[in-house]
């Protein structure tokens, strides 16, 4: 066989091979954009901001959740009990970050104590506890002290090292990541109030950004990740019923990404 016809025939023969190994190749697995939901709501309490996109949307929404109820930061106490009651117990509530179900009447600041953990960090914007961001139940949840403690103020990043009661979480010097759990919880907390507090009521302009060195500026971060916890942890039915408690007893709003979490693509 001449020279030629075998280097074409090993060409084809490497050819088919190769197409072969490639089928067998696994897929790469990426989160799923959240597809739209259509709640018992959009009639209604969101009516005016159905069919919109980006700015107009986020707009729509700023003036629909900022009807609401404000708490005084000592009432806060009481209704974390109800919000965040363990549905298999309920004398406890289920801390954020931890996992763990401790009983509601060990509240208050010493060791074994849960106490009010703000999800966005009250110092990115210092607003403090008086009542609007800092008592606003939408991102205040229980947590064990010294967890409490040891998230401080950090942005929310992949990575880090496990500590006591972590229940899964990481952090590092500069960051924090909650357990996979809460991931997506975390993250439409976040945005829930990037919406809610845009300047107005004598409060910062809170806004999510890609860093992990906010400091005391108003911002969150990191927006990047996430947007990627938001797609990997969609809405339980802890949020949920989270979610219709505060609206039914106690701030009369709702969190939009929880009821649409297609709107945080819409949106950011």
């Amino acid at each position: 066989m001449p020279a030629t016809q075998i280097r074409r025939r090993w060409k084809t023969v490497a050819l088919a091979t190769s197409a072969v190994l490639a089928g067998l190749i696994a897929p790469t697995l990426t989160a799923t954009p959240a597809a739209a939901t259509t709640t018992a709501y959009d009639s209604t309490y969101y009516k005016n901001a159905i069919g919109k996109t980006g700015t107009g949307l986020k707009s729509s929404l700023h003036t629909i959740i900022s009807s609401q109820t404000k708490l005084s930061y000592s009432a806060v106490w009481e209704a974390l009990k109800v919000t965040d009651q363990d549905p298999n117990n309920s004398s406890n509530v289920i801390l954020l970050y931890s996992g763990i179900s401790r009983s509601k009447s060990l509240n208050g600041g010493d060791l074994g104590d849960w106490n009010r953990e703000h999800v966005w960090a009250q110092s990115h914007g210092d607003f403090g506890t008086s009542a609007g961001p800092g008592t606003d139940l939408h991102h205040l949840r229980p947590e064990d002290v010294q967890v409490n403690s040891i998230r401080g103020n950090k942005d929310f990043d992949n990575g880090g090292s496990s500590f006591t009661n972590s229940g899964g979480s990481l952090t590092d010097s500069n960051s924090f990541e909650p357990r996979d759990a809460v991931k997506g919880d975390v993250a439409r907390m976040i945005l829930y109030m990037a919406v809610r507090y845009e300047g107005g009521d004598s409060w910062p302009d809170l806004e999510p950004n890609d860093s992990t060195t906010n400091g005391s500026v108003p911002y969150h971060g990191r927006l990047s990740v996430l947007k990627q916890w938001h797609e990997q942890d969609p809405p339980s039915a802890f949020e949920e019923r989270r979610n219709d408690v505060i609206y039914n007893s106690y701030q009369r709003n709702r969190n939009p990404f929880i009821d649409h979490p297609e709107w945080v693509e819409a949106i950011w």
